[in-house]
């Protein structure tokens, strides 16, 4: 299984202190809805303190939660890939303190300083790949749990 990784702590030195400089600090109260899926992707968030969920509509009325992110972790990906829209909803779980980064001015460094481009799209696809296999390892135990009932 892959190591899961924290973005900030991924990159070098230089290019993290770099994309900080575009940092904003922000905040969400408890049950804050952040975004919506399907919604203009066009920032993301490196969580300070708190914990967000990750959701996802699976009927009219019910939300399942399919990651708790927290201190350290990347929230949002999808600015980074057309067509730019949110893959899933978020919500903050607790009060939450986060660095929020414009989309376009990150994409922006990233073609004046290839090598932070290259670092960053790393270092998010590893979060990517470490979020997939623990998905997919729940996902193994939900099957197992409903295979091991009585017949």
């Amino acid at each position: 299984m892959t190591k899961a990784i924290k973005l900030l702590t991924a990159l070098p030195q230089a290019q993290r202190e770099r994309l900080m400089e575009l940092a904003k600090e922000v905040s969400f109260a408890e049950d804050t809805r952040i975004f919506e899926a399907g919604g203009t992707a066009d920032r993301f968030w490196v969580i300070r303190s708190g914990a967000v969920h990750l959701d996802q509509q699976v009927t009219s009325r019910q939300r399942v939660t399919v990651a708790t992110l927290g201190a350290g972790d990347l929230l949002g990906w999808s600015w980074l890939f057309p067509p730019y829209q949110w893959d899933f909803g978020s919500v903050a779980f607790s009060n939450v303190r986060a660095y929020e980064f414009d989309g376009p001015s990150v994409l922006a460094l990233c073609v004046e300083d290839p090598l932070l481009g290259l670092s960053l799209v790393r270092s998010v696809a590893e979060i990517l790949a470490h979020r997939l296999e623990t998905t997919r390892g729940k996902l193994m135990d939900q099957y197992a749990l409903g295979r091991r009932s009585p017949l």
